[in-house]
């Protein structure tokens, strides 16, 4: 029962109090913000990333989680990136069909300067690094506390991931779906924290990439 308190605690805390997603835009129309993307990494994801790794260590030392950088690191980034990639196409391409007449909300905004990019760059491998390690690496590792068989435990995972990214709209919360789907099951199979960590941070960024190209 301690871990259920614990994880619920995490989540709600870090992921769902407030709906950080849209706290985080309700000043989109100012464009991106080098100060603010600076303030959520450094007081918002990487103390975030300290906690959950800080509980992780009370469980057994973190030499023992067996988070070495690897081949399995490189294997599964390769494999995941260009998943995620084809996912997120698919669901948008899907969008646009079905609304022909509308035009998806704009919810990202690209830096114009290079040290924009630079925080930009930082920011988005920092909150892949945190989703990953609490909705992949924490939830999945755990699941033999959780008392949870696999398929349970990719389930709750994937729905919390999702639940959490209710303000990017339906659509959004689709792809968030089946990129936490993809994303788990790259985790399990290859026991890869970096590998789908980076290829999520990637991801991210190409979305403000192609923002920043077709100006919408």
């Amino acid at each position: 029962m301690r871990i259920y308190i614990e994880a619920l605690i995490l989540y709600i805390v870090l992921f769902f109090s407030g709906f950080a997603g849209i706290i985080l835009n309700t000043t989109a129309d100012q464009g991106f913000s080098v100060q603010a993307e600076l303030i959520k990494t450094f007081l918002y994801s990487i103390p975030s990333i300290a906690i959950i790794w800080y509980l992780l260590s009370r469980v057994k030392p973190i030499k023992n989680w067996n988070i070495k950088p690897g081949k399995n690191d490189l294997v599964s980034g390769f494999i995941t990136y260009p998943c995620l990639l084809i996912t997120g196409f698919t669901v948008s391409l899907i969008y646009s069909y079905i609304n022909k007449s509308e035009t998806a909300a704009v919810l990202l905004y690209s830096p114009v300067t290079a040290a924009g990019w630079v925080v930009l760059v930082f920011s988005c491998i920092c909150a892949a690094y945190l989703e990953e390690t609490f909705f992949r690496f924490y939830l999945l590792s755990r699941r033999e506390e959780l008392k949870l068989k696999t398929a349970a435990a990719v389930t709750l995972s994937v729905l919390l991931f999702s639940i959490c990214h209710i303000y990017s709209g339906p659509w959004g919360v689709l792809n968030s779906f089946l990129s936490a789907l993809i994303l788990s099951i790259i985790f399990l199979r290859y026991k890869s924290i970096h590998g789908i960590a980076i290829a999520h941070g990637l991801y991210n960024i190409t979305a403000f990439v192609l923002i920043a190209i077709t100006g919408n």
